[in-house]
C-alpha cells in the first residue's frame, strides 16, 4: 500500500488513540509522517515518523508543530487532537472554556492557518471531530461546541483552498475503543452504545483510521466540504 509515497503528513495529537492508528496507517502507505504529543511519544511509531512536543494549549504550540515540515512544504494535514470536558453548564468556570476552546478550536484554526500557505496544491485536510455534534450529551457542551466550531472552520476551508485542488473534511467518529472513550463512559453507557450501534460494537482506531486515509489518498480528490460520520451506524 504505497498510494501516499512522497507525500508529506502532520497529525497532531498522534501518539495514542485514533491518532497513532493514523499516523501508522499514513506512514504504512507510505507517507513521510510527523506528528505532535503533549506528555509522551509513541513507542511503536513506525521508523522514519518524526515525533514533535507540542501542547495545544501553550503558547508557541503552532510553531512548534510546523517546525520539521516547515521546508519542504505539507501534503497532509490530520487535525486530530483534542480532548473530552464534562461539565454541566451551571458549572463551567471560565477557565474550562478557555482551556476546551484553546485545545480543541483555537490551536485548529491556527494551524490551518500556517497550513494554507504551506500545502501543496492538490493537498488534504482532514479534521478528526466526533459524532457529538450531532448527537448532544449531558455535560458536553464545551466538548460539542469546541468541535462544531471545528467542522465549520474545515468547511470554510474547503471553500478557500479549492481552487488549488486541496480537499478539507472532516471525520466525525462514534464510539471508539480509546483510552479516552472509557476514561468519560461507564460500563452502562459503553453498553448502550453497542445496543444503539447498526454493527452492534465499539468501533476500533484502526477503522477510524482507515477513513482518514482514504481521505487522505488520492481516490478522495472529488470529496470535500463534508462530515463524514464513521461510526458503524451509530446515530444513522
Amino acid at each position: 500500500m504505497t498510494q501516499l509515497t512522497g507525500k508529506t503528513a502532520l497529525v497532531t495529537g498522534g501518539s495514542r488513540g485514533i491518532g497513532r492508528a493514523i499516523v501508522r496507517r499514513l506512514a504504512e502507505a507510505g507517507a513521510r509522517v510527523t506528528y505532535t504529543y503533549r506528555q509522551q511519544p509513541a513507542g511503536d511509531a513506525p521508523d522514519g515518523v518524526v515525533a514533535v512536543r507540542a501542547d495545544q494549549a501553550a503558547p508557541g504550540a503552532v510553531e512548534a508543530a510546523f517546525a520539521p515540515v516547515r521546508d519542504e512544504g505539507l501534503d497532509i494535514l490530520v487535525l486530530n487532537a483534542g480532548i473530552v470536558d464534562r461539565t454541566p453548564i451551571k458549572d463551567i468556570t471560565e477557565e474550562d472554556y478557555d482551556r476546551v476552546l484553546t485545545v480543541n478550536t483555537k490551536f485548529p484554526l491556527l494551524a490551518l492557518r500556517e497550513a494554507a500557505g504551506l500545502l501543496h496544491d492538490g493537498g488534504r485536510v482532514v479534521a478528526v471531530s466526533t459524532l457529538n455534534t450531532v448527537m448532544r450529551g449531558p455535560g458536553l457542551a464545551l466538548y460539542c461546541a469546541s468541535k462544531a466550531a471545528l467542522e465549520q472552520f474545515a468547511a470554510v476551508a474547503a471553500t478557500e483552498l479549492g481552487e488549488r485542488g486541496i480537499t478539507v473534511n472532516s471525520v466525525l467518529p462514534g464510539a471508539t475503543d480509546t483510552d479516552m472513550l472509557r476514561g468519560v463512559h461507564t460500563p452502562d453507557s459503553l453498553a448502550r452504545a453497542r445496543s444503539m450501534t447498526a454493527l452492534g460494537r465499539i468501533g476500533t482506531a484502526d477503522e477510524v483510521a482507515a477513513v482518514v486515509a482514504w481521505l487522505a489518498g488520492p481516490d478522495a480528490g472529488w470529496v470535500t466540504g463534508q462530515n463524514i460520520r464513521a461510526t458503524g451506524g451509530l446515530f444513522n
